[in-house]
């Protein structure tokens, strides 16, 4: 079912280089595709490469959460759907969704936390007024979306069910 709001969207194919021994896209393959998303989404916020070598701006990625739920092989295509879920004045937090085919459910959901940087020091630094102003209007528009169904979600076993290994042989 279509989103009521036009999400920012990347397409790919699965390429033969991404798969690994058991013939399915491998689990840092999802990373990168997830990155490619993410530079799409860099430029429809306004920092194109250009922009990027102009103003010695450019977005570093802090944090990333990938849940893989669904096998894909070699020749899928691809669409990552992204949003924001938050920002500050100089951080994204993002939120992406990977589906392959006409496959109705994602294949990947992935979170990523977002630095805009000054790459002369490097260091973080605000968002540029027209840089915010349409990350405001991203966050805005995507707050109206049902929660994300794979977001803020913590690795880990329930308490009771895990068992440390002492070191000893």
């Amino acid at each position: 079912m279509p989103h009521p709001v036009a999400l920012p969207c990347y397409h790919d194919t699965v390429r033969a280089e991404w798969v690994d021994y058991n013939g399915h896209l491998r689990d840092a393959s999802y990373m990168l595709i997830f990155s490619f998303a993410t530079d799409t989404l860099i430029d429809l916020i306004g920092l194109s490469d250009a922009v990027r070598k102009a103003r010695q701006r450019s977005i570093y990625t802090l944090e990333a959460h990938i849940n893989y739920l669904c096998e894909i092989k070699e020749g899928a295509q691809v669409r990552v759907d992204m949003r924001v879920l938050g920002h500050d004045a100089k951080r994204l937090h993002l939120y992406l969704e990977m589906f392959s085919g006409t496959r109705d459910e994602p294949v990947a959901a992935g979170e990523q936390m977002l630095m805009h940087i000054d790459t002369s020091g490097p260091r973080g630094v605000a968002f540029d007024h027209d840089v915010e102003a349409r990350v405001r209007a991203l966050a805005d528009a995507h707050a109206a979306l049902p929660p994300p169904t794979f977001a803020g979600r913590v690795i880990g076993l329930p308490v009771g069910t895990q068992h440390h290994r002492s070191g000893h042989a």
